[in-house]
């Protein structure tokens, strides 16, 4: 089939490699617009719009898909099917119509739970014993088409958003050569209306550690927001930013820190917290024992 790749973030790109090397002909490639990164500010691509330039692939980077030389110029490329992963933009129904056979979205949960942006952020935070990823077809309705497969992933209470995603991304490709591959005579089948579960960006201020949450809880948040966004609370006027804890069973007063030889612990509304991994505003991460080292007198994180 001749397929028109869409993907920005490097999750998607498991998926583009695998399609690249199957018996499909990828013509191009859609991706967002470049942005500014860094300190330096300047405009560089897309994770998928920088892999698909070194690999001489033709990059479209519309601000929306609905403009019209977008949309002429995928016309023109007449793809049978366009495989999407991370994509990142509403596909308005006159794009999703021009590939004879649609497109084809790999979404990273076990829909119909966890329609949205984050759902494995969203997963984590749940304390969901499993997750995984669908491959079904868009329609307007945000990630409620039809699917054709699924792969499933426990999930045992110690991953972080970045590894599942990373295990999935590997998992999803495949599914989607697969679900592609079967895609001229496959019939894909409705969303169940029961069970429906949105998972909107999580936004840095609701990672914040409200310490008379219980440490399942807090554990849960930080899991799910690692790498992006980071969940954080204060020390004094600094930020601390908590990458990796775990909840413990010891009694302390809500946000109070005791700082111990080989640990350190925070309260929380039921139990501790252990913090394993932190990141100082200003500094790099380190070791949570490291960072108690430097406590001066007692701490309390708000």
């Amino acid at each position: 089939m001749r397929l028109v790749f869409a993907g920005t973030p490097a999750v998607a790109l498991p998926a583009l490699e695998a399609l690249l090397a199957s018996q499909h002909e990828v013509v191009a490639v859609v991706t967002r617009p470049d942005a500014a990164r860094g300190r330096s500010s300047r405009l560089l691509p897309s994770a998928v719009g920088a892999f698909a330039q070194d690999a001489g692939l033709p990059v479209l980077k519309p601000a929306h898909p609905r403009e019209e030389d977008f949309v002429a110029a995928l016309t023109e490329l007449a793809p049978d099917a366009c495989p999407v992963v991370a994509y990142g933009a509403l596909v308005p129904q006159r794009v999703l119509d021009i590939p004879r056979h649609g497109w084809i979205n790999l979404h990273f949960s076990l829909l119909p739970r966890w329609r949205g942006a984050a759902p494995v952020q969203r997963a984590l935070m749940a304390g969901d014993a499993e997750t995984g990823a669908t491959a079904f077809r868009l329609v307007r309705e945000l990630d409620a088409g039809p699917t054709f497969g699924r792969v499933t992933l426990p999930l045992d209470g110690t991953e972080t958003a970045g590894a599942v995603l990373d295990t999935l991304a590997a998992s999803g490709a495949d599914l989607l050569v697969r679900t592609i591959d079967a895609l001229a005579t496959a019939e894909p089948t409705p969303q169940p209306d029961a069970g429906v579960t949105l998972a909107p960006k999580v936004e840095p201020d609701e990672v914040r550690l409200d310490w008379s949450r219980p440490a399942v809880e807090l554990d849960r948040l930080i899991r799910g927001a690692n790498p992006n966004p980071v969940a954080w609370t204060m020390l004094g006027q600094e930020r601390l930013k908590v990458l990796l804890a775990r909840a413990v069973d010891e009694a302390l007063e809500p946000g109070a820190v005791r700082a111990e030889k080989r640990r350190v612990l925070v309260g929380t509304g039921a139990g501790a917290l252990e913090l394993l991994t932190v990141q100082p505003q200003g500094r790099k991460p380190m070791a949570g024992p490291d960072w108690g080292r430097g406590l001066r007198g007692e701490a309390r994180l708000g």
